[in-house]
């Protein structure tokens, strides 16, 4: 006669949250991370879009510098730097949130994974701090084209940090709850992935305005 299991039982206690695997990770990759290929495939499709995006805003920034009689480079807040270095940091939480996961301490990948959504919201408010410095020192997006330029491409940045952000939530959500599993991976994976470009792409507007500004 087949010995019953303690899941079979009713009313045993589900194991702890650090034991055991992942948890609910039975429905498979079907459910909720759906195809890893097709997933990744999307993310490489919405990479390139927001490349191209940026890649077209950085041609008109260039040729309209190179047209303009006297351009004058918008001046960097000093609270960029530290807005850069926790934006960094929070792409540090992730991959180690990342790494609890696979390693089944779901309750270690939810504190990481706090934190760095918690970076991505600070970003956005030292970001909101630096648009409120150069108002102060007279710089608006309807002045001179540089500081235009910088105003459209730090605010099309953070608007796509926020979409990031959002989903960053939605996984927090999902953690919380004890939802992921091995086959449930496949949306944190990607969310980190395009936080990560974010990171990069943020490195190259930094670049763009301390070098070619």
């Amino acid at each position: 006669m087949a010995r019953a299991s303690p899941s079979d039982i009713i009313g045993a206690p589900p194991a702890p949250p650090d034991q055991g695997g992942y948890g609910g990770g039975d429905g498979g990759e079907s459910q909720w991370g759906g195809s890893r290929r097709a997933s990744f495939t999307g993310l490489l499709v919405a990479i390139a879009a927001t490349t191209m995006v940026f890649g077209a805003l950085t041609s008109a920034y260039l040729v309209r510098r190179d047209v303009s009689a006297g351009w004058m480079a918008a001046p960097l807040p000093g609270i960029l730097w530290l807005n850069t270095a926790v934006l960094l940091a929070s792409s540090a939480f992730l991959e180690i949130a990342l790494y609890c996961l696979k390693t089944g301490r779901r309750t270690a990948f939810n504190r990481w994974w706090t934190a760095g959504a918690a970076c991505g919201v600070t970003f956005l408010a030292g970001q909101g701090v630096a648009w409120r410095q150069l108002r102060d020192a007279g710089l608006y997006i309807s002045g001179d084209p540089a500081g235009a330029f910088f105003y459209l491409l730090t605010i099309a940045h953070a608007v796509h940090l926020l979409a990031g952000i959002t989903a960053l939530a939605y996984i927090w959500v999902r953690a919380i709850r004890f939802e992921l599993g091995p086959a449930r991976r496949t949306g944190a994976e990607l969310t980190a992935m395009f936080w990560h470009f974010l990171d990069a792409l943020w490195l190259y507007l930094l670049a763009l305005f301390s070098f070619w500004g």
